[in-house]
């Protein structure tokens, strides 16, 4: 049996790489990335030190992708960074040059709501069209659709806030969510990229609940800097992140932007916490992982040094990291 992972060089398809290098030997491995010569040298040489075959893969080039996913049996297929009708495209690429290429399984990372009425979130026409192209197209699969992510939570907003002399602004409320750590989302896609889920089975994965007003709150209390929760409708909200240089789009100007997301994205997401939306708590991490979703306490002291450093532009990240 050979994986595949796509995106092995970014944050999620990063995570699953290393778990899988823990879980079966190098040679039965197959790690892809966008454009291989932006990935670090030192880590393309561990891989391959390990016997893990390392190949380029564009989720705009099929015909590439076909070629970079030979031999492989299943596959781990990271949502691409752009949002609407390209990044559908690029998912359909990524699903038929797996299928041209004898891939069996396909494990697809979705987005909380996609399959449930009443959610608006900016994301989401994407994941329910490529979760609809995916089950239509004849492959083994599984859906893990995540929640928010609470890392997001614990850099983004505590960045912006540094940024507003600690004005904590969202349009959350008192709304509570259950955030889902990155590593948690990494176990559980290496738990079905093995074939640990349920045959066609689709995985709504979560966290613990808590309200962002809540995590303000521990953030408060462990560096001792007063941050300002403070709540707005979206329109305020909107105007807030134009203040700040924060484009509406994937496709806007980011040479400002102290986030790479866009308002579209975080106006929508945050309001669906507001209204209760991402309050959906699922037993799925444990089912999956053997262990219980990452509490957001256990990750304060690893991103203090946001608020320690006064961090305000994710560009700056990698210089304290």
């Amino acid at each position: 049996m050979r994986y595949i992972v796509t995106g092995a060089d970014g944050q999620l398809g990063g995570r699953v790489a290393a778990n899988m290098l823990n879980e079966v030997s190098g040679d039965q491995l197959i790690f892809t990335c966008p454009d291989k010569s932006r990935l670090r040298e030192e880590r393309l040489k561990i891989w391959e030190e390990k016997g893990v075959t390392v190949r380029e893969a564009n989720y705009d080039n099929k015909e590439q992708m076909i070629k970079a996913f030979k031999g492989g049996d299943r596959l781990y297929m990271v949502s691409g960074v752009l949002i609407g009708p390209e990044r559908v495209q690029q998912h359909k690429n990524v699903i038929d040059a797996a299928i041209a290429a004898g891939v069996k399984h396909i494990t697809y990372t979705s987005f909380l709501g996609a399959n449930r009425e009443g959610y608006n979130q900016y994301v989401l026409p994407d994941h329910i069209a490529t979760e609809e192209y995916l089950k239509a197209s004849g492959v083994d699969y599984n859906i893990m659709r995540n929640n928010l992510y609470l890392e997001n939570y614990l850099l983004n907003s505590v960045m912006m806030a540094n940024l507003d002399n600690n004005r904590w602004v969202t349009t959350a409320g008192e709304g509570k969510a259950t955030f889902i750590a990155k590593d948690d989302t990494g176990r559980v896609a290496t738990a079905l990229l093995l074939g640990k889920g349920e045959h066609n089975k689709d995985y709504d994965v979560t966290g613990q609940l808590v309200s962002q007003h809540e995590i303000c709150n521990m953030i408060r209390e462990i560096s001792g800097v007063d941050y300002e929760y403070i709540t707005m409708n979206e329109e305020e909200y909107y105007d807030y992140l134009d203040s700040i240089y924060i484009p509406r789009t994937t496709k806007g100007n980011y040479s400002k932007s102290p986030v790479p997301w866009c308002a579209n994205d975080m106006v929508t997401n945050e309001s669906g916490i507001r209204d209760g939306l991402m309050a959906i708590e699922t037993d799925t991490v444990e089912k999956l992982t053997g262990k219980k979703p990452t509490d957001p306490k256990e990750l304060l002291e690893k991103y203090s040094f946001v608020w320690k450093e006064k961090i305000t532009t994710y560009w700056e990240l990698g210089k304290v990291q």
